[in-house]
């Protein structure tokens, strides 16, 4: 069982920026696809970025793109989420997984909170 543990969510005012981490345990995390999801009140969990292994390949929700970037560090074993020009609607608990088969490989940690109020 890979557990994840995710930091740096906070209130910030529309505009503004965020950069949240998400540090997995185990050994093979520097093998894993990683997402970067996001639920908001009242909605499914949505999909809003993902990284390949080495990093070199990223893909973004289109909510997103170009506002986001996500990023990786294989030796701390943490995935990281840039997020600028945060509009209300980014307002959602975010957490990051192993990215397999469509959705989320593990079990959930217990997010992280973004409020960006309107």
């Amino acid at each position: 069982q890979v557990q994840f543990v995710e930091s740096g969510g906070g209130l910030v005012q529309p505009g503004g920026s965020l950069k949240l981490s998400c540090a997995a345990s185990g050994s093979s995390f520097r093998f894993y696809v990683m997402g970067w999801y996001r639920q908001a009140p009242g909605k499914q969990r949505e999909l809003v970025a993902t990284i390949t292994s080495g990093g070199a390949s990223t893909n973004y929700a289109v909510s997103v793109k170009g506002r986001f970037t996500i990023s990786r560090d294989n030796t701390k074993n943490t995935v990281y989420l840039q997020m600028n020009s945060l509009k209300p609607e980014d307002t959602a608990v975010y957490y990051c997984n192993q990215h397999a088969l469509g959705r989320g490989a593990w079990s959930w940690g217990q997010g992280t909170q973004v409020t960006v109020p309107s």
